[in-house]
């Protein structure tokens, strides 16, 4: 599927360790560049998990997702969640504080940032609390990145993170715009007279309303007809009216992908 992508003309490729496919994402990009897809247009984001966490695991998961990969550099590397709960990390069974090991995770991806191992560093799932954490290092790299759930249904202190990260001029990227289950089948029928209208399906919609909402997006498919959909999003423009009656969509922001991540220290 990574190659499909690449060969439709898509070039945000969003991975981690998690998903346990790297191998098969960096052979797909490797075609790609072999068929002519130049390195320097495609924009490979991976991500950390904190059960990972910790100065030395860092250095190794990088260069485990490297030698996977079979690339020189990722453009984009996260940690993926503020918290790893009561999984604990390496940093973690050293006796040491879940802020200290997101500090210590962070002055490795700077130091990583430095050798051109990846291009920038960023976050996944955090709050304001948890960005402003790492802004108060010294000497290491600017947060670049937020990624986030994100659509009508989240709840306020997510809008007021995206709001947050716009002032500071870290991105967002947003994944799951059409919120979980329940909310999607409610936006379906919602929008059904606005995807008459403009002749495109309310995925697309939602796609579109996030990026003019100042989001990157990441809808995830297997499907090329799927990823031709999803790439024509720019051929539409929301109007200010459209897009007021979607940011008016609210259905409650239940569910682990609209948590608060808030709660987490």
């Amino acid at each position: 599927s990574t190659l499909w992508y690449l060969l439709l003309g898509g070039r945000h490729i969003d991975g981690a360790r998690l998903y346990l496919n790297s191998k098969a994402v960096g052979r797909g990009i490797r075609e790609a560049m072999r068929r002519g897809v130049k390195r320097e247009e495609i924009f490979l984001t991976s991500k950390i998990f904190p059960t990972q966490y910790g100065y030395e695991s860092t250095m190794k998961v990088i260069k485990s997702e490297l030698d996977d990969l079979g690339l020189d550099y990722i453009d984009l590397f996260l940690l993926h969640f503020p918290s790893s709960g009561p999984l604990g990390s390496p940093c973690s069974k050293e006796g040491k504080g879940i802020s200290q090991c997101r500090k210590e995770t962070w002055q490795a991806l700077s130091e990583l940032r430095n050798q051109g191992n990846i291009r920038n560093a960023g976050v996944s799932n955090f709050a304001v609390k948890h960005i402003q954490e790492l802004e108060a290092m010294t000497d290491v790299a600017p947060v670049a990145n937020n990624q986030i759930s994100f659509s009508p249904f989240v709840p306020e202190k997510t809008m007021e993170t995206v709001e947050y990260c716009h002032q500071r001029n870290i991105t967002v990227t947003a994944y799951m715009p059409l919120g979980g289950q329940h909310q999607r089948s409610l936006v379906m029928r919602d929008l059904a007279g606005l995807s008459t209208k403009l002749g495109k399906s309310v995925s697309q919609i939602m796609l579109r309303w996030a990026i003019q909402s100042g989001c990157a997006v990441i809808p995830g498919t297997g499907n090329p007809n799927h990823m031709k959909e999803t790439l024509s999003v720019y051929e539409i423009e929301l109007s200010d009216d459209e897009m007021k009656q979607i940011n008016e969509l609210k259905y409650g922001a239940k569910g682990y992908m609209n948590m608060d991540t808030d709660m987490f220290d």
